[in-house]
C-alpha cells in the first residue's frame, strides 16, 4: 500500500492490516481504506487529495487540548497553560498547568488555552461484582396466562420476584430496545431502531393505570383482543393487538410532558412519521430527513395525537420496568436485572435519524472472516464516528448509556471489543471487504464505568471469540467482567478445560443464544438442524462423528472433575445437571443459567446464517411461568447453584 495512504489511515485510526483468527497478517485493500476514510470525511481518492489530507493531519498541534478530555479519578494531566474547571454542580476551580487528581467524578467543562472543552472524570474501577448466579431470559419466550402471545414486563416482574426468593441474584435479559412501529415487526432484538428507548411490545396492557381507569365495556373490548400463545411468536399479531388495545386506553391516560424530555419527543415524532412513511427514514420524503427541519415540525403538529401516544408508551415502559426493579430489590437480589446493550442500530431507525451527526453514514458494522464465517459477517448496523463523538463531548454515547442503565442492576455489552475497534464495511463492499476503525477505548470504557458507577450497576462485556489482549485487560482493570462459555472453554487439543481453570473475572454460562442448548448439544440436534438448513461446510457423517466425539470429551471432563460417576453413561438430564455443577465449581464471579437448558429445549433461540429459514427469536419456552416455578428440574438447578453461590446474610 502507498506509504502516504497508510500514514493517512493511521492518523485517522483506520487499519491497513489486521491479524486473522489464525494469527496471520491480512493486508487491507487500498480501495477499502479509501472508502472508510471517506466515511470519516477524509478525501483520499487521489494522490493530491491524500497529500493535502496528510498535511492537514500532521499540522494538528499534538500539545493542544483534544475536544474531550477523559481523566481517571486520582490521576493528573498536564495542560498547555492555566485554566478554569466548571464542575458539574456549577462550582468553579482554577487550575495551573495541570489537572489535579482530586476532581470529582462527573461531566465538567475545562477552559484553557483559548478553548472550552468537555472534561469527564471517570472512576479508576467499579466495585467488585458480588459472587452470585441467576437466570438468562429471552423475555419474549417467557409466557403466562396473563401475557398476550409473548412474554411481557408483568411476566418478568413475577419471575424476578420468584427467582430472587429462590436464591438467584440476577436475571439477564435479551435487549429490550425499541423497534419500528410499522409492520412487519422486526424479530431480532439485536437490530433495534433505538437503543435509548424500550420496545412497547413488552408492555402488559392489563397492568396500566389507563386499563384500571377504563369503563367495563372498554376493558371487555381490550380483553377480547388478547392473542393466544402459539407454537411460534407472531410479533405482528401481538403488536397489532396491543397497539389497538393501547389506543383504546389512551384517552384514559394522563398526558405526557413532551417538553420535559426533548429526546423522547423526537423519538415519538419518529414513531409517528414511521407509521405514515415506513420504518426506514432514508426512504421518507427528503424534507423529513432531518429532525429539526421545518417540515418535521409541521408534521409533529399534524400528528400530535400519535406523538403523544408513542411518548405515553415509553412512560408505560418506564413504569413497568420500575416494577421489575422493585421486585428484584424486594427479593434481595445482590445484582438484579441485567439488561443487554446491542452493538449497534438499524441505520434507518430512530437513532439513525436523531443521531445522524455522530454516526458514519453508509457504513455497515460486521466482523472479518473467521473459522465459522469464512466470508465475514455483515450485521447491517450503523457505527459511531469516533471523531464526531469526541467533538460533541460523547454526549450521545453518555445519554444512551444513561437510558440503558435507568432500570438496570447490570449491563451486558454485546461485542464489547467494539469499544476498542469495529469492523467497518464501506458501501458496495462485501463483509470481507472491510477494515477496523479504532475508537478511544479510554474514553469509551471510562464513560461506561462512570455511568455504571452512578447507576450502581455491574458491567459484563461479551468478549467471546478472537479479541485483543487489551480488551480482556481493560475489563479486568476496571472490575468489569468478561464472558466464559463452556462450549468455548477448550485447550489446544480440543479438550474441555476443567472449571477450576476458568477465569474469575467473568460471567460463566453453558451456552449463548447463538449456540446449541445443552440438550441440543447432547442429542446432536445442532448437527441435524444445520444439515436440514444446508449450513454444514463438511460431510454430514463427519459432523455427526465430531459431535459424538465432542460429547464424549465433555462427559470425560465432567467425570474427571467428579461431577459424573465413572463407568456410567448418564442420561441427558443428569449430564445437564453436571454441566451446571461445573459452572458452580468455577471461580467465575457470576453464573448464568438458561431456562432452555434446564427445561430440555433442544432448539437454540437463534441460528446464525439464517433469516427466515429458521424461527429465530420466535421460539417460546416449553413451559409457562407457573410451570417453571413448579418444575423439579428448575428447583434442582436453583438449589445446586444457590449452594455454590450462597447469598451473604443481610
Amino acid at each position: 500500500m502507498n506509504r502516504r495512504l497508510a500514514a493517512l489511515a493511521n492518523a485517522h485510526g483506520v487499519s491497513t492490516w489486521y491479524e486473522d483468527w489464525r494469527h496471520r497478517r491480512v493486508e487491507v485493500a487500498p480501495e477499502t481504506v479509501v472508502g472508510v476514510l471517506g466515511l470519516l470525511g477524509v478525501d483520499a481518492t487521489s494522490p493530491a487529495a491524500i497529500a493535502d489530507a496528510l498535511a492537514a493531519a500532521r499540522a494538528v498541534d499534538k500539545a493542544a487540548l483534544p475536544p474531550t478530555v477523559v481523566l481517571t479519578h486520582g490521576a493528573t494531566r498536564a495542560l498547555p497553560g492555566p485554566g478554569v474547571v466548571t464542575l458539574e454542580d456549577g462550582g468553579r476551580r482554577a487550575v495551573d498547568a495541570e489537572l489535579p487528581g482530586d476532581l470529582p467524578l462527573g461531566w465538567h467543562r475545562l477552559a484553557c488555552d483559548g478553548r472550552d472543552v468537555t472534561l469527564v472524570v471517570v472512576p479508576r474501577r467499579l466495585p467488585e461484582p458480588p459472587p452470585t448466579w441467576g437466570w438468562m431470559l429471552q423475555l419474549y419466550a417467557l409466557t403466562s396466562e396473563h401475557s398476550w402471545g409473548m412474554g411481557d414486563l408483568g411476566d418478568l416482574a413475577e419471575f424476578t420476584g420468584w427467582a430472587g426468593a429462590n436464591g438467584a441474584g440476577l436475571v439477564l435479559l435479551n435487549p429490550l430496545h425499541a423497534v419500528g412501529p410499522s409492520h412487519p415487526v422486526a424479530a431480532s432484538p439485536y437490530s433495534p431502531a433505538s437503543r435509548r428507548f424500550v420496545n412497547p411490545l413488552y408492555l402488559r396492557v392489563g397492568a396500566t393505570a389507563a386499563y384500571r381507569a377504563a369503563d367495563p365495556p372498554t376493558r371487555a373490548i381490550v380483553d377480547a383482543l388478547r392473542p393466544d400463545r402459539g407454537d411460534l411468536i407472531d410479533y405482528d399479531e401481538v403488536w397489532a393487538a396491543k397497539r389497538h388495545a393501547l389506543e383504546l386506553l389512551h384517552p384514559y391516560a394522563q398526558p405526557v410532558d413532551l417538553d420535559a424530555d426533548p429526546a423522547l419527543a423526537s423519538f415519538a415524532t419518529w414513531c409517528a412519521l414511521a407509521e405514515r412513511h415506513g420504518n426506514d427514514w432514508r426512504a421518507w420524503p427528503a424534507e423529513l430527513h432531518h429532525p429539526d427541519s421545518p417540515a418535521v415540525a409541521e408534521q409533529r403538529r399534524q400528528l400530535a395525537d400519535r406523538v403523544a401516544f408513542h411518548a405515553w408508551l415509553q412512560h408505560l415502559c418506564d413504569e413497568q420496568l420500575d416494577a421489575v426493579t422493585a421486585a428484584a430489590r424486594s427479593a434481595g437480589m445482590p445484582v438484579g436485572v441485567v439488561h443487554d446493550l446491542a452493538v449497534g442500530i438499524d441505520p434507518g431507525g430512530a437513532d439513525g435519524w436523531q443521531l445522524a451527526d455522530v454516526l458514519a453514514q453508509g457504513v455497515r458494522v460486521g466482523a472479518p472472516p473467521d473459522d465459522f464465517n469464512q466470508l465475514g459477517q455483515d450485521w447491517g448496523l450503523a457505527a459511531w464516528r469516533p471523531d464526531r463523538l469526541a467533538a460533541t463531548g460523547y454526549a450521545a454515547y453518555r445519554d444512551m448509556l444513561r437510558r440503558a442503565l435507568r432500570h438496570a442492576g447490570g449491563l451486558r455489552v454485546d461485542h464489547v471489543a467494539g469499544l476498542w475497534r469495529l469492523w467497518w464495511v464501506p458501501p458496495g463492499g462485501g463483509a470481507a471487504d472491510g477494515t477496523y476503525v479504532r475508537y478511544d477505548a479510554e474514553a469509551m470504557l471510562g464513560i461506561l464505568a462512570l455511568e455504571a458507577h452512578r447507576a450502581g450497576a455491574v458491567v459484563v462485556g461479551e468478549d467471546l471469540g478472537t479479541v485483543q489482549p487489551a480488551v480482556t485487560r481493560g475489563l479486568r482493570e476496571r472490575n468489569m467482567l468478561g464472558s466464559t462459555v463452556l462450549w468455548f472453554a477448550r485447550d489446544d487439543d480440543g479438550d474441555f478445560v476443567p472449571p477450576g481453570r476458568w477465569p474469575r473475572n467473568a460471567l460463566a454460562t453453558i451456552s449463548t443464544h447463538d449456540l446449541p442448548t445443552a440438550p441440543g448439544f447432547l442429542t446432536g440436534e445442532h448437527v441435524r438442524v444445520r444439515d436440514d438448513l444446508k449450513l454444514l461446510s463438511t460431510d454430514t457423517a463427519v459432523e455427526r462423528a465430531r459431535a459424538v466425539e465432542e460429547r464424549e470429551r465433555l462427559l470425560a471432563m465432567l467425570r474427571a472433575e467428579g461431577l459424573l460417576p465413572d463407568g456410567e453413561v448418564p442420561d441427558d438430564e443428569e449430564a445437564v445437571v453436571a454441566m451446571h455443577a461445573a459452572l458452580g465449581a468455577s471461580p467465575a464471579r457470576l453464573l448464568g443459567v438458561s431456562l432452555y437448558d434446564v427445561l430440555g429445549e433442544v432448539r437454540q433461540p437463534n441460528m446464525p446464517g439464517t433469516v427466515d429459514e429458521y424461527p429465530n427469536w420466535r421460539l417460546p419456552l416449553p413451559a409457562t411461568v407457573a410451570q417453571i416455578r413448579a418444575d423439579p428440574r428448575v428447583a434442582r438447578i436453583a438449589a445446586l447453584l444457590s449452594e455454590a453461590r450462597p447469598r451473604p446474610a443481610s
